[in-house]
Formats: C-alpha cells, sequence, structure tokens
C-alpha cells in the first residue's frame, strides 16, 4: 500500500479535485483513510434520490469515505451545518472548499478498481480486478524512481 496526502485550499471543488489528483497519479485502485475539513457549499445526493441537493454553508466535512481510481470513483460524506445538524450522502460535483480539505488515500497496487452496469442492480457498480505488479528497479531501464 502506498499513501499520499493532499490538502485543498479554499475555492477548490473536492470531487472534481479528487477526479484530477486519481488521474495524475494513473491511480488504478485508491481508498479514502480520512478526510476533513470546511465547505462553503455542499452538493450531496440523498439514498435513493435521482438529483443532488445543494445545502449551504460554512459546513465541517466531518468524515469521506469511498474508492477511487483514474476510471471511476464513488465517494460518500457527512457534513455537519453551522447548527451541528448532520447530513449524509453521495459526494457530488459542487463540495466547495471553503478553508481547508485534508484528504488522505491508500493506493492498492495490486488492484484495478472499475464500473460497470451491474445487470442485477441497474447502477454502476464497482468491478475489482487483479493488477500485475509494477516492475521492480532492476526490471526497467529507466529511473529508479519509486512510483505511486
Amino acid at each position: 500500500m502506498h499513501t499520499h496526502g493532499l490538502r485543498l485550499t479554499p475555492g477548490q471543488d473536492l470531487k472534481l479535485e479528487l477526479q484530477a489528483f486519481a488521474q495524475a497519479q494513473a491511480l488504478e485502485a485508491g481508498i479514502i483513510l480520512t478526510a476533513l475539513g470546511s465547505f462553503t457549499q455542499a452538493s450531496l445526493r440523498f439514498a435513493a434520490a435521482a438529483d443532488a441537493t445543494v445545502i449551504e454553508g460554512p459546513l465541517e466535512l466531518i468524515s469521506l469515505s469511498g474508492t477511487l481510481s483514474r476510471h471511476s470513483m464513488h465517494l460518500h460524506g457527512a457534513i455537519a451545518d453551522a447548527q451541528g445538524r448532520v447530513y449524509g450522502g453521495h459526494i457530488m460535483p459542487g463540495c466547495m472548499v471553503r478553508t481547508t480539505a485534508e484528504i488522505a488515500i491508500a493506493a492498492l497496487p495490486h488492484l484495478r478498481f472499475d464500473r460497470q452496469i451491474d445487470p442485477q442492480t441497474g447502477y454502476l457498480e464497482l468491478v475489482v480486478a487483479p493488477l500485475e505488479a509494477p516492475p521492480t528497479d532492476d526490471q526497467t531501464t529507466g529511473s529508479s524512481q519509486p512510483w505511486s
């Protein structure tokens, strides 16, 4: 397992930045270890809802969990408003960082996460596949830089 730490800054969109991170790292399989921060607004899709609900801030990111890869992601989060009410659901684009978002991600180097329509559920569901191990330094002719 290889770990990454990120800090997002004011005005960044949580989901879009995580998608960009997964692309930039060519991440095949990753999991959110922990996250916290604050939002000016959050966009959550509640259970069985067709569309996202926008919640205006200030808000605290209490929890974030999920799977991500350069192919797809599935994130759930819990946020609290200024009165301490907690909301939870699918993280959608539109969760805008207020002061910070601090995120730890674990890359799982021997797996590949993707999504396919599951005929039983009708939804895009996680497909986990083994991934060939990356070449070791003695198998490469290039740099001995660690890969992530």
